[in-house]
């Protein structure tokens, strides 16, 4: 009896020995949805010709098809300067968000880089997206690092910042008002944005 459970024993040992862990499914197959709370997106503010801020959105939202299709939402009442009174001019006179509560970020992203990228690895694309802001459409390319984070999470960073220039997206009325209400000489209309976004399946 000992000898047949000790030979059972070694063959359920050796079975599970024997079976290599399982691939990962490639980065293509799936949609991936954005973990806003492990993602940021920030922009820096420059005021008075020298004056360098960092402001943040709080709340971020998206995901990827399986076909390459990005889609990500930014509530700009979630804007975050440091300052309350700030946070409220920059939701009440420059975003208008009453009207205005979102901007939408899309992008077509080919999938055949991604297919193959291992767990650990990272891999660099030119992303060309459009930025819908107040109405306005306008196109942006970035530089990013796309990272396989685990099996079913992958970390999107940009290389370099993307320039956002406010008078493409009619927001220069409302910096006017802006500066006029803080009492600066000036607002830089330009504006350098970064992010690191967290995708899971």
């Amino acid at each position: 009896m000992k000898l047949r459970i000790f030979a059972a024993a070694s063959l359920f040992i050796t079975a599970a020995c024997s079976q290599a862990p399982a691939e990962p499914s490639a980065l293509t197959e799936g949609t991936w949805t954005l973990d806003g709370s492990a993602s940021e997106l920030s922009y820096v503010s420059i005021k008075a010709d020298e004056i360098a801020e960092i402001n943040t959105f709080e709340t971020v939202s998206g995901n990827v098809t399986a076909e390459g299709t990005a889609t990500i939402e930014i509530d700009l009442a979630s804007v975050s300067t440091g300052v309350d009174i700030r946070n409220e001019r920059m939701r009440d006179v420059l975003f208008v968000v009453a009207d205005n509560p979102s901007a939408t970020v899309t992008a077509q992203i080919d999938p055949a880089p991604f297919k193959t990228l291992g767990l650990g690895e990272s891999t660099k694309t030119t992303l060309d997206g459009t930025l819908a802001l107040k109405g306005v459409e306008a196109p942006f390319q970035a530089e990013v690092t796309v990272t396989r984070a685990g099996p079913d999470r992958v970390l999107a960073v940009s290389d370099a910042p993307v320039i956002v220039d406010a008078s493409r997206y009619e927001l220069v009325d409302g910096l006017a008002q802006l500066q006029e209400l803080a009492g600066l000489p000036s607002i830089t209309p330009v504006v350098p944005v970064t992010f690191s976004l967290v995708f899971e399946r």
